[in-house]
């Protein structure tokens, strides 16, 4: 039998595609200004740097479901900022980070080999975690186009775009799960960055009246608390299928660190640091609208999240790509999370005060 390497069935990794518009932003004489990646920049809070080096001398192995304290504070966290309800210590679950759960859930869901439905325009590893199981992917953005998916993802608000949700589509995508059996996987990584829209859980009650079946949602310690190096993120909904993604998980040894569950606790049981960093930043997302609406660019949804959706009239994505190499900024562009996304660039909030004022005087050359 003929092994067929596995890399080979993926698309190109998007980060190594632009390289070369890399080296040129590079360049510029006062170095680059790099928006392409939503990685923080700014420091985690000093009470979860604690609670992680507390705990840092535990020798044992942690549990895959989580400390009972953790599970308790993800539970009251996901109540309390953003209402999600019908939730109890069995249907939350600690990931080690989104990307990771995104790309294995459905592997580990058991629907390889099936349909599994991403959003036009798409965080990329939605796709590579359906080609990893084997899956044939289709885009769909409506129900009416998601048609014979076992695994629907939705994400509001979206990565690259910012567009959000309301209760009325989402009510949709519930439907389409009572009718046809499929489980939807809400992707909500970025609903503490709200600016011209309020974005609504999957399992808001408004959305579910109260039934999560067939629905998971998930979340990110990355965005709003800067966690993204101790890969911290959780799973919610479905109590049944939260416990049947445990146990493959304890099989497979899919465990968060001792330390970095406390570190998780700290991060949720208190709110304060998060509007701190939404409002660091607002204050950049403003400098950068106003500097890009200034140099012709037009903006479209980025009602929400860590991105803006830029387009320049008559440029593509890469051409777009290119003027703004040449003056040191890089961005990334909208054909990594589609067809649909061949005009567009992502420009992301993530850089310094100082990075953010740099590329704002650059964008007025």
């Amino acid at each position: 039998m003929t092994r067929i390497p596995l890399g080979s069935q993926l698309p190109d990794f998007p980060w190594d595609t632009i390289s070369d518009v890399k080296a040129r932003a590079v360049a510029h004489p006062d170095g680059i200004v790099d928006l392409s990646v939503g990685t923080p920049v700014d420091p985690v809070n000093p009470s979860i740097q604690l609670a992680l080096s507390v705990n840092a001398a535990e020798p044992g192995y942690p549990q895959t479901a989580g400390t009972p304290e953790l599970r308790a504070a993800i539970v009251a966290a996901l109540e309390r900022r953003y209402n999600a309800g019908g939730l109890n210590d069995a249907s939350v679950l600690p990931v080690i980070g989104t990307k990771e759960a995104i790309a294995w859930l459905p592997t580990t869901l058991g629907v390889r080999g099936t349909v599994v439905a991403i959003p036009a325009v798409a965080y990329p590893t939605y796709e590579v975690g359906a080609l990893i199981a084997g899956c044939t992917v289709v885009r769909a953005d409506s129900p009416a186009e998601a048609a014979g998916a076992s695994l629907v993802f939705i994400n509001s608000p979206s990565n690259p775009t910012g567009q959000v949700r309301g209760v009325d589509e989402l009510r949709a995508w519930v439907s389409f799960a009572r009718e046809t059996g499929a489980i939807i996987a809400s992707d909500e990584c970025y609903m503490g960055l709200a600016w011209q829209a309020e974005p609504v859980s999957l399992l808001d009650p408004r959305v579910t009246d109260g039934d999560n079946t067939g629905l998971v949602s998930i979340h990110s310690l990355s965005k709003t608390s800067n966690m993204a190096s101790y890969r911290a993120g959780f799973l919610a909904g479905d109590a049944a299928l939260i416990q049947e993604l445990l146990l493959v998980r304890k099989h497979a040894g899919l465990m968060v660190p001792g330390p970095i569950q406390h570190a998780m606790v700290a991060s949720l049981t208190e709110d304060s640091h998060e509007e701190l960093q939404r409002l660091t930043y607002a204050k950049r997302r403003e400098q950068l609208v106003d500097a890009l609406s200034r140099a012709g660019f037009i903006i479209d949804h980025s009602e929400a999240g860590l991105y803006l959706w830029a387009r320049r009239d008559g440029m593509g994505a890469r051409e777009t790509l290119d003027w703004l190499a040449d003056r040191g900024i890089l961005a990334a562009p909208g054909d990594f999370y589609g067809p649909a996304g061949a005009q567009h660039v992502r420009i992301g909030l993530t850089a310094t005060d100082e990075r953010i004022a740099a590329a704002a005087a650059r964008l007025g050359e």
